[in-house]
């Protein structure tokens, strides 16, 4: 059994780190794009790179899950599994072809329909590739997964970032294509992944089996409400933001914005934010194994209690220090010649503190999923993402309205609040257990409190030095005897 656990660790740490370096390569795009297109192309590229979001959704319907359930089930049976990975193949690849073809056709109209001008068509058929050609490495990737081959699925979604970052910088700095060439990387890059991928089509056959695409069908489509509620969450305010009417826009900034230009403020800001979102990814892909090794454990729940701790107040951490010294690192002019976000953006750094708040709760509700899927209670997680989603489109809509990004940003971080919030509730009905929830709830007060003093005096360096100082204090106050004990073993040693 430990020789297992330690197999799983060890993919889940190859997986994770793959995940996380293909996110961090993507992160270089960022001032790229920012400093060589508009605002408005940014906005553009925000909304419909959104939206892919939520149809890869939908062109997948849950298929990927499905065949890996069938596929494992019927390891034993190669023929079996042969037949489950074609039909589940050919049923992705004949849908994807009629829903991009759709797309491609109706490019005006969904333009219109995700709030952008039928100008915008040609973005939109570029996104019909993208997603046709992600959606067919769906299936050969998992099955690199089922089969346990870490390093060939690592290698595949690395070398396709990869090759994203290297032709969009081809395209915008030495072509100089404006926002056609970073759509045209997208594609070089996700074409990369498919044919990193032909070696798997060993075991595809022309051969579409009914009453198999049945049963994938009865397991994968109940998942597509989930995946789309899951990123509503995260996703749901610039599809809101891009509705807002210009003349509201106008109202709410001292600078003319149109509300593309606005989104595209908003989507560069955030994507800084979402810099903190990798520590919170690395910590999912550790807790998984780590919490089912340790589920029975005669100090499990005392154990997980403190990891909830550690996490929560480490991230917190992380994230106070970011709140206050990522807007000056953005405003930095390197070598006097690039900003990481030119000036242009800057009127959207306000909402920085709390797009890295919100990744506290984040944290939490990883640490809580763990008695929820130890218990085998998974029908719970549904509706926590319901809760979460629900919560975050009601207010978001009126708060974009009236305090444009700011009010998104606060909508969303109470989405992600109620999502943890939703996780307690459920995970102490199945498995009660105790939290320190004033230390964890205090530090969280002073950080707020804190970064509100350099905030309302628009401080430079020296002020936020100063808080970040006195939160360290209150960090070590109110741990004082998680210090002491660790001092003491120091001294043992």
């Amino acid at each position: 059994m430990l020789s297992k656990l330690k197999l799983l660790a060890k993919d889940s740490a190859i997986y994770g780190a793959s995940t996380v370096l293909s996110r961090g390569l993507n992160y270089i795009l960022v001032p790229l794009y920012a400093n060589l297109l508009t605002p408005e192309a940014n906005g553009i590229q925000t909304v419909i790179y959104a939206n892919i979001a939520f149809a890869n959704v939908l062109f997948t319907y849950g298929m990927e899950t499905a065949y890996m359930k069938f596929a494992a089930d019927a390891k034993n049976d190669g023929g079996l599994v042969a037949r489950y990975f074609s039909t589940a193949f050919l049923s992705l690849l004949l849908s994807s072809l009629l829903f991009s073809s759709a797309i491609a056709l109706g490019a005006p109209s969904v333009a219109t329909l995700i709030g952008l001008d039928e100008s915008a068509a040609m973005f939109i058929r570029y996104s019909a590739i993208i997603l046709l050609l992600d959606t067919l490495a769906v299936i050969p990737l998992a099955d690199l997964r089922l089969q346990r081959k870490a390093v060939q699925f690592a290698i595949v979604r690395v070398g396709g970032v990869l090759a994203i970052v290297v032709s969009t910088m081809a395209f915008l700095l030495v072509l100089n294509m404006d926002l056609e060439g970073a759509f045209l990387g997208n594609i070089v890059g996700s074409a990369l992944s498919f044919l990193l991928l032909l070696p798997s089509w060993r075991t595809l056959k022309i051969l579409f089996a009914q009453n198999l695409w049945k049963e994938l069908l009865s397991l994968g489509l109940p998942y597509v409400p989930t995946g789309i509620t899951g990123l509503l969450i995260r996703l749901i305010d610039r599809n809101i933001l891009i509705r807002v009417p210009d003349e509201k826009v106008h109202a709410l900034y001292p600078m003319p914005l149109t509300s593309a230009e606005m989104v595209g403020i908003y989507g560069r800001v955030v994507a800084f934010g979402l810099l903190a979102q990798l520590l919170v990814q690395v910590f999912r892909f550790a807790w998984q194994p780590f919490f089912l090794q340790h589920a029975s454990d005669t100090d499990a729940k005392k154990l997980f209690s403190k990891i909830l701790t550690i996490s929560s107040v480490g991230i917190l951490v992380i994230s106070f220090a970011a709140a206050l010294f990522v807007p000056l690192l953005i405003q930095v002019h390197f070598f006097h010649k690039f900003y990481l976000l030119p000036p242009a953006f800057w009127i959207g750094l306000p909402i920085l503190p709390v797009i890295f708040f919100s990744f506290m709760f984040e944290v939490i509700s990883t640490n809580l999923s763990a008695g929820i899927l130890i218990e085998k209670k998974t029908g719970y997680l549904p509706i926590v993402s319901a809760v979460g989603a629900g919560l975050t489109v009601a207010l978001c809509i009126p708060l974009s309205w009236e305090y444009g990004m700011m009010g998104a940003a606060i909508a969303t971080t109470a989405g992600t609040i109620a999502m943890a919030a939703a996780m307690y509730h459920f995970s102490q009905k199945v498995y009660p257990n105790t939290y320190e929830w004033g230390k964890i709830g205090g530090l969280f007060t002073i950080a707020v409190g804190l970064y509100a003093i350099p905030a309302y005096f628009e401080a430079g360096i020296w002020l936020r030095l100063l808080a970040f100082g006195g939160f360290l204090v209150a960090f070590v106050f109110l741990f004082k005897n998680e210090f002491s004990q660790i001092h003491a073993r120091l001294k043992r040693r």
